[in-house]
């Protein structure tokens, strides 16, 4: 078994067992965040393998199966249904156990504020580096996108993400070389800015942000429509 599908079996086995407690109850979720987890694994995952194909990373084979598709390893798509499952399942744990932990309307704004302002001028400053220049777009929009469709969300979601990224950080640090001789996956020097928290890039922690947003915030997109239907033809019966 690979080092890097040993790591995505430890991030999602705790979160997974745990999903059946009685009062979180995460498994009656699952039609909708399953659904958000592959509407995101495919827009992610077609930025990775072009990003691959192009050489702005590589992936080590002493490290994964050996198993590609579209010049990806099998465990590089099982990281896009571990991590965002691992870290929802913690968004819901934190929310079921402290459902006044946001941020609030004025923090929200400021906050949205200054990452917009702040990705757009890391993104055009650095167009000459593919990683960090579409990494920071992508924030960019996803920012303005959950601020106007999804902001509940997304003041929760900004009082949550640093402590979701405890595990990310220990997750990606070790996937980018602490504490093994090689790294799983490294990056091509010219396409970031170079300064690494560790041995993760900067880019990888703005990158988690708009993932794992972009998971909880279909969920939750996905929950409501289906609750509203169901309760207008529940009406409707009546």
């Amino acid at each position: 078994m690979s080092l890097y599908l040993i790591i995505l079996i430890v991030v999602i086995g705790g979160p997974l067992a745990l999903s059946f407690e009685k009062n979180l109850m995460l498994y009656k979720r699952w039609k909708y965040l399953l659904p958000a987890i592959f509407i995101t694994m495919f827009i992610y995952g077609i930025w990775d393998i072009i990003f691959t194909h192009i050489g702005c990373w590589q992936f080590n084979p002493a490290y994964n199966s050996g198993i590609y598709f579209f010049e990806l390893p099998l465990e590089e798509y099982l990281f896009f249904i571990s991590i965002p499952y691992a870290c929802t399942f913690s968004y819901y744990a934190i929310k079921f156990h402290f459902p006044n932990y946001k941020v609030n309307v004025k923090g929200t704004n400021f906050i949205t504020t200054i990452l917009f302002l702040g990705s757009l001028w890391l993104a055009i400053s650095n167009l000459e580096k593919t990683y960090t220049f579409v990494n920071f777009s992508v924030l960019a929009f996803t920012v303005i996108l959950t601020y106007k469709h999804t902001r509940s969300v997304l003041q929760r979601y900004l009082a949550i993400f640093p402590v979701l990224l405890i595990p990310f950080f220990i997750t990606n640090g070790i996937l980018t070389g602490y504490g093994i001789d090689q790294e799983v996956f490294s990056y091509d020097p010219k396409q970031i800015i170079g300064i690494y928290l560790i041995t993760m890039p900067l880019e990888d922690m703005f990158y988690a942000f708009s993932l794992l947003i972009t998971v909880i915030a279909f969920t939750e997109v996905l929950e409501n429509k289906f609750s509203k239907s169901s309760l207008e033809q529940k009406k409707s019966a009546e």
